[in-house]
């Protein structure tokens, strides 16, 4: 059998305000620093970790190296886990976005609609996916942790309860939260959804 873990990186300043997307310079703020810390500890008390992975974004960097540390492990970097490319709402407030038509035909049909000149997400959810397969078929057994993105942790949740896409914002998935799932034979069972330690 093998563990997943998939960590939503710690909170930033501007999370829940701005739509950063792939927006470089952005970094954990001091509790998102508390929260990747105390996820760490906790990880650490119940889990050997075999291997932590990141999204490139530095938010994610952040918390993957304070997950890793208190077992010692070094972070590899995987494109696939990366942020939802949301190309023309890179760096926009949400409350600026709230009154535009197609910000309200993308949150209602996430099946369908992407960003202007952003990426889908479904595409998002095939990446994420392939990446995991791989993986899970090369590993096979041990616990690893993947520190990646929100959409991207409830697109792949969604995946793995036969739900579909549309109902990603019924899935809370909180900065610094664990979601864990375990592949046995290849087949996922989502042990837990939103997990904190803070």
């Amino acid at each position: 059998m093998i563990r997943i873990l998939l960590i939503r990186h710690g909170s930033t300043d501007t999370v829940g305000r701005v739509v950063y997307g792939r927006m470089p310079g952005v970094h954990l703020s001091e509790q998102g620093r508390r929260q990747a810390e105390a996820a760490g500890q906790a990880i650490r008390r119940r889990y050997q970790l075999h291997q932590v992975i990141s999204s490139p974004m530095e938010r994610a960097q952040e918390t993957a190296g304070l997950i890793a540390r208190p077992q010692n492990l070094s972070v590899s970097i995987d494109e696939a886990f990366n942020e939802l490319d949301v190309g023309q709402w890179t760096g926009k407030t949400i409350e600026d976005l709230q009154s535009s038509p197609s910000w309200k035909q993308y949150n209602q049909l996430r099946s369908l609609y992407a960003p202007p000149g952003g990426e889908r997400l479904i595409d998002v959810q095939q990446r994420s996916w392939n990446a995991l397969d791989r993986m899970i078929r090369e590993q096979r057994e041990g616990t690893v942790a993947i520190v990646t993105h929100g959409d991207v942790i409830r697109s792949l949740l969604l995946l793995f309860l036969g739900a579909p896409l549309d109902h990603i914002l019924r899935l809370e998935v909180g900065t610094g939260s664990v979601s864990e799932v375990n592949f046995d034979d290849g087949q996922p069972l989502v042990r837990t959804i939103n997990e904190q330690f803070w």
